[in-house]
Parts: C-alpha cells; structure tokens; sequence
C-alpha cells in the first residue's frame, strides 16, 4: 500500500497528486474529478440512466457554470461536465493568458519546443517532459535491478547510488491564484458555503483528480466517458448504494 503521508515541518501532510513536473497555470485540457467526503450521495440520484439533481447537486452545477465568469482574465472555457450522486467529472480548458505566456521551456506557448496541440487552443501538453519522467522511471528501474544483482558483494550493492536524470520542465508553481488548483478550490469553497446551508455536514473530498488531456482523441474519449457516466453508474468504479 502506497503511504501518502510525508512530514512538513515535522507534521505529517497528505502528499500533493497532482505532477511535480507540470506547471498547472499552463494552457492546456484537464480533466478533473471531485468526490464528497465518504462518498455520500449529496448531489442526487441515477434513474433510467439519468442524473437527477438534488438541491446541493443543483448548487454544484450553478457553481461550475459560474467559473468563467469569475476567472475572465484566465481565457477558460468547460467542456462536458456530469454531476453524479457523489462526485462531479469535468472537462476545463485553460486558453493563453497573461499568466501563461511563457511555456515551461521558457519559449512562447505553442512555439514547436515538441507541443501537442490538442485542437487549436484547446492546449498543449509538453511531450519532452513525458519523455524525460520515462527517463527517471528507466533510470531508476535499473538502479534497483542492479542492487540485487547477485553478481555483486554487498559491499559493492552499499556503495550502488540513485541519481535521477534532471527534468528539463519542472514545475514552476505558477501564481496560485491563477492555476487549476485554484480554480478547484474556488469552486468546491463556493458549493460547500452554500450546501451547508442545506445540509450542516456537508464535505468534499480532501483531494481530487486530476489529468492532462495529451491529445485530440483522448479529449473525445474523455468526453464521452462523461457523457454516459449516468448510463453506466452501476459499473462506475465510485457505484455505491
């Protein structure tokens, strides 16, 4: 089992997941997914393969809808979006914006350093990152091969070191206020002061998920995951009763 617990000023913290290597300001497609807290059904119910709103499901929806206009200078526009009974998938475009004029090579976004264009600006994934973090995974694959090559003394195994290949695209942690965690916490605060109006012990997740769309086909399978996330609810892997 995976331990997300690290220490930060000797208390222990929930690991960020989201990519150490990407710079989450940068205009590109995520798709995201948030749950409540326990996965309570808060926002509704699934009946002949449809999404019926409760009223905290209708606040989820107002909220969403909301997040262009509150964040006009950041060019965003939703994609599909669904509210099912205990957690919410949806597509954001971040576009360029001042924010994000520079990529994370340091070159103007969408200037060939190896970008993906997604559909126009829609965004760009930066593939050299993709392949240099394949790098530390081989890298770091052979390191651990060789600790226990029986071939070698163990004196020889203590003396084994890991340096991992450096990221020519580390994350440089743009302006908080301007980046997909941002606009996340904006949208879960705005529905959770308002569906605990109606609900006292109303909670989201801690967490939530997050992918970068790489590409133009892996957009529209995304899209249509969410389209019929209400068909197959029974299938879904956050199905409860």
């Amino acid at each position: 089992m995976i331990n997300h617990l690290g220490k930060y000023k000797n208390k222990y913290r929930i690991a960020s997941s989201r990519a150490s290597w990407w710079d989450y300001g940068q205009d590109a497609a995520y798709f995201i997914t948030v749950c409540t807290q326990h996965r309570i059904h808060h926002f509704g119910k699934i009946s002949e393969g449809k999404a019926h709103l409760s009223e905290i499901g209708a606040i989820v929806e107002k909220e969403w809808l909301k997040t262009v206009d509150l964040r006009s200078d950041m060019n965003l526009t939703l994609g599909e979006f669904v509210i099912m009974p205990n957690h919410f998938h949806a597509i954001i475009i971040i576009g360029k914006n001042k924010y994000n004029d520079k990529n994370i090579f340091g070159g103007e976004v969408g200037d060939g350093n190896g970008n993906i264009s997604i559909n126009g600006d829609m965004g760009v994934v930066e593939t050299q990152c993709i392949a240099s973090l394949q790098s530390r995974f081989d890298s770091q694959s052979s390191y651990q091969q060789s600790r226990f090559d029986p071939r070698l003394s163990g004196q020889q195994r203590s003396q084994l070191s890991y340096r991992p290949p450096p990221l020519p695209c580390k994350n440089k942690f743009a302006p908080q206020s301007k980046n997909l965690p941002s606009i996340i916490r904006g949208f879960k605060t705005g529905v959770t002061v308002n569906a605990r109006q109606i609900h006292t012990d109303f909670e989201w997740q801690p967490r939530y998920h997050d992918r970068i769309i790489r590409d133009h086909q892996e957009y529209q399978h995304i899209e249509n995951y969410i389209i019929h996330n209400p068909l197959n609810w029974e299938s879904d892997r956050f199905f409860s009763l």
